[in-house]
């Protein structure tokens, strides 16, 4: 069974994925801060492939990203650094990046890549479910990975099922149609936008990212979903402090 649908499978609710950009602060620290997120037990990670052009990320997202790219991070450097990363963990793991280094990498030598390397799944911003099911599933499937999409509050109902028959894995709930970056609450619109989505009955879990900075995000993020997804939050972390530090500060500041 795929990783990611045995943790729905098994534990399924208050669910904490962390974000990170791969290379970010330093070009050698996709490991430790991998084995450290599991350590201090986090459920799921979500490995950021850094690119130029981020247009879903926001400023610190945007800056990891540029920073990790002059230390020299790249997407064959990151598959050599994970290698081995099956020794040290077994939680799910995801890489998420847009589709224009993934083309340049050669899509189905990533997923090959992928697998070969025990990733469980990707997400992939800018693929939008038709080009998906045309183009890319097939290769997707083939590998034995998991494609999440994202949703946002301005997605029809329509295209939410049609991501849900499609896509795998999970439904990424993005909480706001801006860019990612944190906050201290949720709005009351927002929360109608959640249960909306809650009483479509779908059939895959949903987790809930952009926005979540503080526990009560992260436990508005679990009563409406399977868990919370959390990157810029992390990111500020690890510029201020060593990734021991920033992960333990994480989790204290969501879960305790």
């Amino acid at each position: 069974m795929n990783r990611i649908d045995r943790l729905f499978s098994v534990k399924g609710s208050d669910l904490l994925s962390v974000y990170f950009t791969a290379g970010y602060p330093g070009i050698d620290d996709t490991v430790n801060i991998i084995t450290t997120l599991t350590d201090n037990g986090v459920d799921m990670i979500e490995i950021g492939i850094p690119f130029s052009d981020p247009m879903a990320d926001g400023s610190v997202i945007q800056n990891s990203s540029n920073i990790a790219l002059k230390n020299g991070m790249s997407l064959k450097l990151l598959f050599s650094q994970l290698k081995d990363i099956r020794v040290k963990t077994d939680i799910p793991l995801l890489l998420m990046g847009y589709l224009n280094p993934i083309l340049k990498y050669g899509f189905e030598d990533f997923c090959r890549d992928c697998k070969d390397c025990g990733i469980d799944g990707m997400i992939i911003p800018d693929l939008p479910i038709d080009i998906y099911i045309k183009d890319y599933k097939r290769i997707v499937e083939q590998y034995g990975l998991k494609l999440t999409m994202l949703i946002t509050p301005e997605t029809s109902d329509d295209r939410i099922r049609k991501i849900d028959e499609e896509a795998e894995g999970f439904i990424y709930m993005v909480s706001t149609a801006s860019t990612t970056g944190t906050k201290d609450s949720f709005d009351n619109k927002t929360i109608d936008y959640f249960k909306r989505i809650d009483k479509m009955g779908l059939k895959h879990p949903r987790m809930i990212g952009f926005g979540i900075s503080n526990k009560d995000g992260y436990l508005t993020a679990n009563k409406y979903s399977g868990g919370a997804i959390v990157g810029s939050l992390f990111i500020k972390l690890l510029a201020e402090n060593s990734v021991s530090e920033g992960v333990k500060k994480l989790v204290s500041i969501l879960r305790k």
